[in-house]
């Protein structure tokens, strides 16, 4: 059965390159289609059986989100879906002034102001949604690659996505699941481990050799196989898991690449993504934990 995408949220959310590459992999697409042309769109004569993917937000003309989800699941003869695209403020602030496009809920004010307007005013969209997608982290082409995996083909599985951060470079926000290696020494201290990444045998071994890593993934594994395939059951699509430590770069990657093979022997198919391995070692953000875990995990 075609599928039916409804892709909204927050306006500089990311709304055109979801379209474009929804578009790039065969869906039709349309963009700040009215809402009573919805059921003519889709079943317009002589229209593909392609999958639709239809953006709308607050600019487009009769936007109504406490309505939304109930015309969406109207359509008949397609399979309904809505993905809410979302960003922190401050991300969609800067959005706004790289762009210097005004806000749509802020013509006359700052983009803050309307920024605020439209989180209120789709609320109600955003937990009608079936998956919420914070594209504030994301460059284009990671954000192209991820809605590869979750449109590019019907899958029968679960998508599951496992990520490596650093908690002094901000929580990961696609997260379902966080899981904190800051427990653990860290690579950083030692000189000849700082400028290598989790990624790198000598850090990985070194990660491995430490006093409750066996047991942390162990119960971690088990409990993942446990909830993933329940996930599945209770119809959930999509599931993230992230690893974090300080930085980004050592422990957390060593984690999110052993989990990945982990669960790979379960029968799983996970995607790996490492959000700040690319960047450069910095002391300074190393000390403030280090002062937290103390001088046997420095």
């Amino acid at each position: 059965m075609p599928r039916l995408l409804l892709v909204t949220g927050m306006s500089g959310a990311g709304k055109s390159t979801v379209l474009d590459a929804l578009e790039d992999m065969g869906w039709d697409i349309v963009d700040n289609l009215p809402t009573g042309m919805l059921h003519d769109f889709v079943h317009a004569p002589g229209r593909s059986t392609n999958h639709v993917a239809v953006g709308m937000d607050a600019r487009s003309r009769g936007f109504d989100p406490q309505a939304l989800p109930d015309l969406v699941h109207s359509v008949p003869g397609v399979r309904p879906e809505i993905l809410y695209l979302d960003a922190t403020g401050a991300e969609l602030i800067r959005r706004y002034g790289e762009t210097r496009r005004r806000h749509p809920l802020a013509q006359d004010r700052p983009a803050e102001d309307g920024i605020g307007r439209e989180r209120d005013l789709t609320a109600a969209l955003r937990l009608a949604a079936d998956a919420v997608l914070d594209t504030t982290d994301f460059k284009p082409a990671d954000l192209r690659d991820e809605l590869r995996r979750r449109y590019g083909e019907e899958g029968d599985e679960l998508v599951l996505t496992i990520t490596s951060f650093g908690f002094a470079r901000g929580i990961s926000r696609t997260a379902d699941l966080v899981f904190d290696l800051r427990f653990l020494p860290n690579p950083h201290w030692i000189d000849e481990l700082r400028p290598l990444t989790g990624a790198d045998a000598p850090v990985a071994d070194f990660v491995a050799a430490q006093e409750g890593w066996d047991e942390f993934m162990t119960r971690t594994e088990e409990m993942l196989a446990f909830l993933l395939p329940r996930y599945w059951a209770a119809g959930k699509t999509y599931v993230g898991l992230a690893f974090g430590c300080t930085g980004g770069r050592h422990r957390s990657v060593a984690a999110a690449l052993a989990m990945g093979e982990r669960l790979r022997a379960r029968g799983f198919s996970p995607n790996i993504r490492h959000r700040d391995l690319a960047r450069r070692p910095d002391d300074s953000l190393e000390l403030g934990q280090a002062r937290i875990e103390g001088p046997e995990k420095s």
